[in-house]
C-alpha cells in the first residue's frame, strides 16, 4: 500500500458531513426568517385593523375586515382565520385592540409548531 491509500475517499465523506451540518443551519436560518416574518405583518396588519376600528365612523368588524385582508394579501387567508376586535381601557384611556392569532410557518417536519399571537391597540376617536 502507498502512503496516504488508507485515507482514499474521506474528502467525499468530510465533505458530506459537512454539507448535512451547513443544511441544517441553514434550514434553521430559514425558520427563524419566516416566523419574524409573519409575526412582523401579522402586528402590522393588527396594529392597522386597530387604527381603522378606533375610528369615529367604523367599528370593529371595520378592524377585523382589515386585518384580515391585509393578512391574505401579504400571506395567505389560513394566516387570517382567528381575528377578534374589541374595546378595552388601558391606563384610563379608551382603545381599541384587533387580537391576531396565526400559525408558526414550519420549514419541513421540524421546527416549533404552535400559534403566534399579537395584538394592536388604537386610542378610539371621539365624534
Amino acid at each position: 500500500m502507498s502512503p496516504g491509500r488508507s485515507e482514499h475517499g474521506s474528502a467525499a465523506v468530510e465533505f458530506l458531513l459537512v454539507s448535512v451540518l451547513v443544511l441544517a443551519l441553514l434550514l434553521g436560518v430559514v425558520q427563524v426568517a419566516l416566523a419574524v416574518h409573519v409575526r412582523s405583518l401579522a402586528t402590522d396588519a393588527a396594529a392597522e385593523g386597530a387604527r381603522v376600528a378606533a375610528r369615529a365612523d367604523r367599528g370593529p368588524a371595520d378592524g377585523v375586515a382589515r386585518t384580515r385582508a391585509l393578512l391574505a394579501g401579504a400571506l395567505t387567508g389560513d394566516y387570517a382565520r382567528d381575528v377578534t376586535a374589541g374595546r378595552a381601557t388601558v391606563d384610563g384611556a379608551a382603545v381599541t385592540e384587533v387580537t391576531v392569532r396565526t400559525p408558526l410557518p414550519v420549514v419541513g417536519l421540524l421546527g416549533p409548531g404552535g400559534v403566534l399571537t399579537v395584538r394592536g391597540r388604537a386610542l378610539e376617536e371621539v365624534p
